[in-house]
């Protein structure tokens, strides 16, 4: 994939910090903590600190988002964890919206 968002991600994910820590996003964390755990799907999951937060919960956690850094930074999260993520890397289709 040649895009300018895909090389924006590669560099941003491709530093040596978290560029938004381990932790989960506090709104997805609420909200999982809501519901029982079943499966889920992450999209644009970045680093994969909700996809981890998720599997330590019990779900069952897929993720995608488009950035071979962003994947490789997740799964070496949840290695360190000790749980497993799927998580794939790819882009939604763009759709173009026709007038009538």
């Amino acid at each position: 994939m040649k895009d300018v968002w895909l090389n924006i991600w590669e560099v941003r994910y491709g530093q040596d910090e978290y560029a938004f820590g381990i932790e989960p996003n506090e709104y997805v964390k609420k909200q999982l903590l809501k519901i029982e755990p079943g499966s889920i799907l992450l999209p644009a999951e970045g680093e994969g600190r909700n996809a981890v937060f998720a599997a330590e919960m019990g779900w069952t956690a897929s993720a995608f988002a488009i950035s071979a850094n962003g994947r490789n930074i997740a799964l070496k999260l949840a290695q360190e964890s000790n749980i497993t993520i799927n998580y794939r890397i790819g882009a939604l289709p763009r759709l173009h919206q026709s007038t009538i």
